[in-house]
């Protein structure tokens, strides 16, 4: 790792993806890291950090913008993008802990979350060390969401610094995740304030169903949709489990089916979905996202998020390996 190569620099990828990577502790009966008593296998995690991830090993090479520890996870952390070909030049070592997200699940393998993040390396976002410029040559795509787009004070730090790179003459297409994790912040209203703040910043968003029922407990989608799509982004996705993935614009709906497939754990599967959707925008450009054309990415999305539901982990698939498995 080498911090002096991050601050002021431009990255070799037209796609940053920004945010944090923490470690997912899940019970395991043979993990190797203990906590209050319990059992847990540390795997990489983090949003931010399973949807670069999932870009690279779909083919579409990315900077992660993001804080790791010098302690044992984000060495870990670090050795596990940088195997999956995350560009890390833009990222910052540090010697604050890695943030610990420790999971249980429910019956359907969905995950509940407890978050350690304060005073860690994963949030520690600062000006001095965030790119302040965008290559020029080729229109710069920024996926960037979850919890550092709520914790503070760093949450303040990215909203400021996109906020300069949206007025720059060429500025960057942005899709945001929001990845409510009401674990870290149960108030609706805060959280909502932070969602539409961002959201004006944003091209595209892409949120989940038990999202938006956190964040407007009152509406209806309709109401949510029209709301957002006034408010900036040209397109709206959600994902809604095993109901499938809606996909809005200001003049169309789009929805595909779920993909079914024996469920290990949903952990990642909505990262895998923003990451296909950031893959398509960065191959094609926002405006291909029309009619049959979103429909056939929303499609691939739900089938490769099926595929990391049938893994444990956020363990998303290659290309080939989503051939390989649709094939068969």
């Amino acid at each position: 790792m080498s911090p002096s190569k991050v601050a002021q620099e431009i990255s070799h990828s037209n796609v940053w993806v920004v945010g944090e990577v923490l470690v997912d502790l899940i019970p395991s009966i043979d993990g190797d890291t203990k906590v209050d008593g319990a059992t847990y296998k540390p795997i990489v995690g983090g949003g931010p950090a399973n949807t670069a991830r999932a870009m690279s090993k779909w083919g579409v090479p990315n900077s992660f913008i993001g804080g790791f520890s010098s302690d044992r996870f984000g060495h870990i952390a670090w050795s596990e993008l940088s195997r999956d070909g995350v560009d890390l030049d833009l990222a910052l070592e540090s010697d604050l802990p890695t943030a610990k997200a420790l999971l249980a699940f429910d019956e359907k393998g969905k995950a509940e979350y407890r978050f350690e993040v304060e005073s860690t390396a994963t949030f520690d976002f600062r000006r001095e060390w965030l790119p302040t410029e965008i290559p020029s040559e080729i229109r710069t795509l920024i996926h960037i969401g979850s919890l550092a787009t709520v914790v503070q004070p760093g949450a303040d730090t990215l909203f400021n610094w996109l906020l300069n790179l949206r007025n720059a003459k060429k500025p960057p297409v942005v899709l945001f995740d929001p990845n409510v994790r009401t674990a870290f912040l149960d108030d609706s209203a805060q959280y909502r304030e932070q969602f539409e703040r961002w959201i004006a910043l944003t091209d595209l968003v892409k949120a989940s169903d038990d999202d938006l029922s956190f964040l407007y407990p009152e509406e209806s989608y309709e109401v949510i949709v029209q709301k957002v799509l006034k408010d900036g982004p040209s397109h709206f996705v959600i994902t809604c489990g095993e109901n499938g993935i809606k996909g809005f614009t200001r003049h169309e709906q789009v929805r595909v089916e779920s993909s079914q497939v024996r469920v290990i754990d949903t952990v990642g599967a909505g990262d895998t979905v923003g990451a296909i959707i950031a893959a398509a925008v960065a191959g094609s450009g926002l405006d291909s996202l029309y009619g049959d054309d979103f429909r056939s990415v929303l499609s691939q999305a739900s089938r490769a998020s099926a595929i990391t539901c049938s893994r444990q982990g956020a363990n998303s698939p290659t290309r080939n390996e989503y051939d390989d498995f649709w094939r068969q």
